[in-house]
């Protein structure tokens, strides 16, 4: 029987609280060879005679010896034909299929891809469940405040507080204080800016909250472009201030005015007609 990297896999999943990286399981299959490897035959020396022979290991008492754990013969496929090298490809394509055949087995565990590596989980329709045996209340939504301050972070990032107050246009410390506190935003460093303001940008559990690999995952956006963020911010630090003309106002009128023309003059009252006597 060859042997089944899946089955690994899967054992080592299992048995793993951190993620399981690429470069941990060929770590792993690296140490296999080195602890596994036949101990070579003594060499001669130079002048033709023997090289001292190795202590012997000491012996171990009948008692001891039946409590030596031996590995079954039907496990022995497991440890047998090891390559001395595994490819990321094939650890890749072996993830593949378990995850695939948990999510078709529908018992409740997904096998889900971060930042870090692999990581077995609970479906997301077991979290009441998991949250009454954690005692643990149930999670708040976020704000569509905050959820714009982080997609702010996300596409913009390193980026200060007064960047995002001048793309979003309100205060922003409200929204970067709860960021913060539950660990989706940390402080990156400070800008070469004048008064040195602090940077903020994602997090690790960022992208363990989007399941995404890493920022280069995240959709396009045709709204927050560098660009058009670099032309905002520019407009946001010089103002255009609209002349009347822009704003659809007349022209003023001149301070002095032609003088009003004269009124007729009005014409003589009749002279009352004289009565008969």
């Amino acid at each position: 029987m060859a042997f089944d990297l899946k089955r690994v896999l899967k054992a080592l999943l299992f048995s793993s609280s951190q993620p399981l990286s690429i470069k941990d399981v060929q770590s792993a299959m690296a140490r296999f060879h080195e602890t596994s490897a036949p101990v070579l035959p003594e060499l001669p020396e130079a002048d033709g005679t023997a090289a001292p022979a190795a202590e012997a290991p000491p012996e171990v008492p009948a008692a001891e010896e039946a409590e030596v754990l031996v590995e079954p013969m039907e496990d022995a496929a497991l440890y047998r034909d090891v390559p001395s090298l595994i490819t990321a490809a094939q650890i890749r394509e072996a993830m593949d299929q378990i995850a695939a055949e948990l999510s078709a087995a529908d018992e409740g565990l997904l096998l889900i891809e971060g930042s870090s590596g692999y990581r077995l989980a609970t479906h997301p329709r077991f979290a009441r469940w998991v949250r009454i045996l954690r005692q643990e209340p149930t999670p708040a939504r976020l704000s569509q405040s905050s959820l714009e301050t982080l997609a702010v972070v996300a596409y913009r990032q390193p980026v200060t507080r007064t960047e995002i107050e001048s793309i979003r246009g309100v205060a922003a410390e409200a929204g970067l204080a709860r960021l913060l506190e539950r660990e989706l935003v940390a402080i990156t460093g400070r800008a070469d800016l004048p008064g040195r303001p602090l940077q903020y940008g994602t997090t690790d559990k960022f992208l363990e909250f989007l399941g995404l690999r890493s920022l280069d995952e995240l959709p396009a956006s045709d709204v927050l472009t560098s660009r058009q963020i670099d032309d905002w911010l520019k407009k946001a630090e010089s103002p255009h201030r609209p002349d009347d003309a822009a704003m659809g106002l007349e022209t003023e009128l001149p301070l002095e005015t032609a003088p009003a023309a004269a009124a007729p003059e009005p014409a003589a009252a009749a002279a009352p007609k004289e009565t008969a006597p």
